[in-house]
């Protein structure tokens, strides 16, 4: 067996002293269009002026004044400290920089960074060559503004984003609504909503603030309205032109992310200077990242950028392109410090060790290798109970709190499983498994749920990796078309790209479900699907290379500039519990992030936010169909004590019928215990392919 040592996520070093001394723009002013400026916070060297240094921007629109702040403080003052400008700029409508809020990502949001960035490179500071950095928003932007092909934009370094927006983001995913697109919505929109500080806005800032709150759209409707691959969500998608990007990417994921994927695509489609790290984290830098272990990004981070913008031959380009973790086996649990396991590299993806192993799916129910016991034509059908998929985790673990899938038992008894033998020497899965099938259906409109799993030897059940897909998009994403009932049809199902160790002694199991809930909105029927077993099988890509001809990369310790003079009032939590009412049949899942309640000593803003995510399902329906029904409600508090408080509250309720969703809401505000602002939502979305 393979020698997995488990490692500690580690310590983190607090570096107090940098190569060169930096001072801090807390809000400078950069002009746009249409009269707009974006405010953004500058760290760099305090002789930048006489030594001009190359800019790396983070483009995102969360408020660098106070929400951001701690993050932000654990990132930019090392690299100013290492000779670069650091700037976290907000998109216009935000924090306070002026303008309306917009959608994501429209053109609109990339013609104002392609301004902010061809500005910066002509001030005094700046060398001329830009790069730019950010995790989730922050990572699309860089993508997004790399296909332009600014002319200072020399490198990105792009972190748990997406090349794709419609298939493979916080939206849909095999053309499934994900439950997720709520929680962002309501979120969003109240992000939207929050004041410029009077601060830095002066007397103007209340204007600014009514003018947000009144033309600040309802991002939620828009998303909920695209159900299938159109120029909506295709604008922005990058992975549709790889070509147009032809800056240096760094492209960082963890497998506890939603947005690996990606991140494969791009090991496998950039034809630029490309460097990948997917290590065992949820959706954070890998430096703070949990689970661990963590490594010293910054540090590697600053290698990048002094090879690209700087032009330093130390040789990062010349190592290995592909750097993945290995994880290995562990017992199904809510949360993990760590995850034990070891580094592969490779020149390319999937490299030259990767074979697929090809499984066929046994009368017996049985994972077969082909070749091994012939597989006889047999029909078998499933239809999953309504709460399948309640004991699934979060889509986007962010290592705080109970968000991993539970004991996968819990599960398959609403599913058709197939289990290998017991495996006779180790298996070393090395990216995306994909099944293809052969089956029917019984009603126009069904959704299919795959999910790989390790079964330990005591019986335990871990999921490794899973796939949706809706039907009406087995053909097309962008031309979803009906079932035929009855007819027999073909689909393949692409699995989450992951690599882990699936030691011998243990087993696969392959559970085929038709419901994911609270994951996925259930389609508009309750569908039975007859699976033909003989001409349906799953490909496993597995590593066959030798691991200790394997080299494995050096990262250095973790490491952070001093923190920010933060007081908290109120720690982060996280609470996730399951109720079920036998009698009516109810189930309901209620999943509390409380973000705490902080104060920035530096200028006395306290960020309070709250939300409560609580959805609830009927197992019987007087329609026929599915009927859940998902709530939403968040509160942001900004406030200067003494003398300023702003308040948001959000609730948003979403609800299902076989023909529409319904979106019900209010956004209140308030100034200082009073209200000053009160909107209505009340919207019928047709159901046209989910």
């Amino acid at each position: 067996m393979v020698n997995m040592v488990p490692q500690t996520a580690g310590a983190i070093d607090i570096v107090e002293t940098f190569p060169r001394s930096i001072r801090v723009i807390e809000d400078l002013r950069i002009p746009v269009a249409d009269g707009v400026e974006l405010s953004a916070r500058v760290w760099l060297p305090i002789d930048a002026d006489q030594d001009p240094v190359p800019a790396i921007v983070e483009y995102v629109p969360f408020r660098h004044r106070d929400f951001t702040a701690p993050r932000d403080a654990a990132l930019h003052p090392w690299f100013a400290g290492h000779g670069y400008a650091s700037i976290r700029l907000e998109l216009r409508g935000s924090g306070d920089s002026s303008g309306i809020p917009m959608d994501e990502y429209v053109k609109q949001e990339q013609d104002d960074g392609l301004a902010a960035l061809e500005w910066i490179a002509e001030q005094p500071w700046c060398s001329g060559n830009t790069g730019m950095i950010g995790i989730s928003w922050g990572g699309f932007s860089g993508l997004q503004i790399a296909a332009r092909r600014p002319d200072s934009l020399k490198a990105i370094i792009t972190v748990d984003s997406t090349d794709d927006r419609f298939n493979d983001d916080i939206h849909y995913m095999g053309g499934c609504l994900l439950y997720a697109n709520l929680s962002w919505g309501t979120q969003l929109f109240t992000y939207m909503m929050r004041p410029p500080d009077p601060a830095l806005s002066g007397e103007g800032w209340r204007q600014k603030w009514l003018e947000r709150l009144e033309h600040a759209p309802f991002v939620l409707e828009d998303w909920t309205s695209h159900q299938s691959n159109d120029a909506y969500w295709q604008h922005a998608s990058v992975g549709q032109r790889f070509e147009d990007i032809e800056c240096a990417v760094y492209a960082v994921c963890g497998w506890a992310d939603s947005y690996s994927n990606a991140t494969m695509r791009m090991a496998e489609g950039l034809k630029c200077p490309t460097r990948i790290l997917v290590g065992p984290w949820g959706h954070t830098y890998p430096h703070i990242a949990v689970p661990g272990p963590r490594i010293g990004f910054l540090q590697d981070a600053t290698r990048w950028w002094d090879r690209w913008l700087k032009g330093e031959d130390n040789g990062i380009d010349l190592e290995p392109k592909v750097n993945v973790w290995m994880q290995g086996s562990v017992p199904p649990a809510p949360e993990y410090a760590e995850r034990p396991g070891r580094w592969i590299t490779h020149r390319q993806w999937p490299g030259d060790h990767t074979v697929p192993r090809v499984l066929n799916l046994h009368v017996t129910r049985g994972l077969c290798q082909v070749g091994d016991d012939p597989s006889e034509d047999a029909r078998v059908s499933i239809c999953s109970p309504e709460t399948t998929g309640m004991f699934g985790g979060e889509w986007l673990p962010h290592g705080i709190g109970p968000e991993m899938p539970l004991d996968q038992r819990l599960e398959d008894g609403g599913a058709l499983v197939f289990d290998s033998e017991t495996l006779a020497e180790d298996l070393i899965i090395h990216g995306a498994p994909v099944l293809t099938l052969t089956g029917s259906s019984d009603t126009p409109t069904g959704q299919l749920v795959v999910t790989l799993s390790d079964v330990r030897a005591d019986g335990s059940t871990c999921r490794i990796t899973y796939g949706l897909l809706n039907l009406l998009h087995r053909k097309s994403r962008e031309h979803p078309e009906p079932l035929e009932p009855g007819e027999v049809f073909e689909c393949t199902i692409r699995l989450n790209d992951v690599v882990q160790l699936v030691p011998a002694g243990h087993r696969l199991r392959l559970s085929i479900a038709t419901q994911a809930w609270p994951l996925i909105w259930p389609a508009p029927d309750k569908m039975t699907f007859t699976l033909h077993t003989g001409s349906s099988s799953l490909s496993i890509p597995v590593y066959e290379g030798c691991l200790e001809r394997n080299p494995e990369p050096h990262f250095e310790q973790p490491a952070l500039p001093p923190p920010l003079d933060v007081t908290w009032l109120r720690p982060v939590h996280r609470e996730r519990k399951i109720e079920h009412d036998v009698i009516s049949g109810e189930t309901r899942r209620r999943y509390r992030k409380d973000d705490g309640w902080y104060r920035i000593e530096e200028h006395g803003l306290e960020v309070d936010s709250t939300s409560t995510q609580d959805y609830w399902i009927q197992a019987i329906n007087v329609d026929g169909g599915n009927s859940p029904v998902g709530g939403e409600f968040t509160t942001r508090l900004i406030t200067r004590r003494g003398s300023w408080e702003t308040c948001l509250e959000c609730k948003i309720s979403q609800t299902a019928t076989r023909e529409a969703f319904v979106i019900k809401g209010e956004l209140l505000a308030s100034e200082n215990g009073q209200s000053v602002f009160t909107r209505q939502i009340d919207t019928k979305i047709d159901r046209v392919c989910t």
